[in-house]
């Protein structure tokens, strides 16, 4: 199984070089909800503190300045600690 991967802080070379500021924005009130990729997910997280648990495997936490990558076919529960807002690319 494919694990979420985080990034602390990328570089802003980085962040360029992936067009991040191009990506759409999605915002989620503190909520609990289940969640399942249809495709990979990268994002980066503008605010917030999230904990993602995979089915079947260990929370993962991240926050501000994290560039996060969720895999493909992986369910999931969501656990939206602060108020979140997040750049997102699909594919």
């Amino acid at each position: 199984m494919s694990k979420i991967l985080v990034e602390h802080e990328p570089s802003p070379e980085r962040l360029k070089a992936l067009g991040v500021d191009r990506w759409p924005t999605w915002s989620k009130e503190v909520s609990t909800f289940p969640w399942t990729y249809d495709d990979q997910e990268v994002a980066y997280i503008l605010e917030g503190e999230v904990t993602v648990t995979p089915q079947g495997g260990e929370p993962v936490s991240f926050g501000k300045g994290d560039l996060v990558t969720f895999p493909s076919g992986m369910s999931c529960t969501w656990n939206v600690r602060a108020p979140l807002r997040k750049h997102y690319r699909f594919g």
